[in-house]
């Protein structure tokens, strides 16, 4: 999402104030009371294809080299004088869209000869929107919706032999679906000795993200005048991008200038065979997932109160068990990824009556290698029996935020 995210291979992300909490745990939006206003773009570039082969085919290929730009805006709001009691409450939205708003309804979803990667792809359009409050001694919470959109398309025309058509009737529909976010705070200090102790730097967090799933369907029924009635046309919930169910739990401690923590990931992938049993395009391929684990471990080192520096890595187990896919052909690999990045607030920026902050982050993704059989039913050129996964991606990216 932010470059902060970026930098700590997603290590802090549990932990961060800013407008993405409400992504990853919106209950951290209760940690800093001042709003923000943030504005991010991501920039990645794969490298994705195998290394080597077996068979007729070419013995290596690169199948995914094409860019991917994000931008995001987020937005944070003190809103506790909505309320009587006074009591705190922050507000909180993310927009993101790929290609800076230009592929908003954008969508791929093929069988290859060749092989494709499962996790790189679009997510072309969210929303995200959810409030925290403090609900005891150093313990808050908060809960976001995450809302994408499902596409449906409906096709009647009459069409000529000479393959031109006519009396075309052509509706598309878009329907949210949405997703939901809910996350702890703790501050074991505050909670177990308000006095003071060493607990005072301690912080735990606990989240869940609801799965999500981005589909689109299409109903054709064109009629050939004398001689097909009706040849109806059918591909029903193809699935463009998912998110399965995660539960993260994260720990922090502050030593000052330097803050550590570490954040464990149990994703849910196994789920996403029964949505693929039901995808038209993918259904053949009798895909198999596995449920994952995700360690990611990060550190911030503040060089004085302008500049601070962050690391992290993360170790990210493919869910993809199945070693071959006929026709879909699937590729997918265990990755090591690798963040750094650095921050800097200008206290007392021209113009601005308030701080502002700018962020840089880079982020390398090297995958494992790992063999796979090629499957296909399609006649054509001679392919490969069998490839061995090779890439690497690299990930850059930049925000600027007002803090008011």
């Amino acid at each position: 999402m932010f470059p902060s995210d970026v930098a700590s291979a997603q290590a802090f992300s549990i932990f961060s104030s800013k407008a993405n909490a409400v992504y990853y745990n919106p209950a951290a939006l209760a940690q800093d009371g001042r709003g923000e206003l943030t504005g991010a773009i991501l920039h990645g570039e794969a490298d994705l294809g195998y290394k080597d082969a077996t068979g007729a085919g070419p013995s290596s290929r690169r199948l995914s080299d094409e860019p991917s730009q994000q931008l995001i805006l987020g937005l944070k709001a003190d809103a506790s004088d909505l309320l009587t009691t006074g009591h705190p409450i922050y507000l909180a939205l993310m927009l993101g869209s790929e290609k800076y708003g230009r592929e908003m309804l954008a969508f791929e979803s093929q069988t290859t000869r060749d092989g494709q990667y499962l996790t790189y792809g679009r997510n072309p359009l969210f929303l995200n929107v959810g409030a925290a409050t403090p609900i005891w001694r150093g313990i808050d919470f908060g809960a976001s919706i995450n809302i994408t959109l499902n596409n449906k398309a409906d096709l009647d025309t009459q069409l000529e032999t000479s393959g031109e058509t006519r009396y075309e009737t052509l509706e598309a529909s878009a329907k949210p679906t949405y997703r939901p976010i809910v996350g702890f705070n703790m501050n074991w200090g505050e909670t177990f000795c308000p006095d003071g102790c060493w607990m005072d730097n301690l912080q735990t967090a606990v989240a869940f993200r609801g799965y999500s799933k981005t589909e689109t369907s299409i109903d054709a029924t064109p009629n050939v005048p004398q001689l097909i009635n009706t040849l109806p046309i059918r591909v029903s919930d193809v699935i463009q991008g998912y998110q399965p169910d995660i539960y993260s739990v994260g720990v922090r401690y502050d030593f000052g200038r330097v803050r550590l923590g570490f954040t464990g990931e149990a994703q849910m992938w196994s789920d996403l065979e029964e949505e693929f049993a039901g995808d038209t395009v993918k259904d053949q391929a009798n895909l198999q997932f596995k449920d994952t684990f995700v360690p990611r471990v990060g550190l911030e080192f503040d060089f004085n109160r302008s500049f601070m520096f962050t690391t992290g890595v993360a170790w990210e187990e493919s869910p993809l068990e199945s070693n071959s896919s006929q026709d879909v052909n699937y590729l997918d690999a265990d990755k090591l990824v690798i963040g750094m990045g650095l921050s800097a607030t200008f206290q007392n920026p021209p113009l601005l009556a308030w701080p502002l902050t700018v962020d840089l982050a880079y982020q390398y993704q090297q995958l494992d290698d790992r063999r796979f059989d090629i499957n296909t039913t399609q006649a054509g050129d001679p392919i490969p029996d069998s490839v061995v996964t090779d890439g690497e991606v690299n990930v850059f990216s930049g925000s600027v935020t007002l803090k008011f």
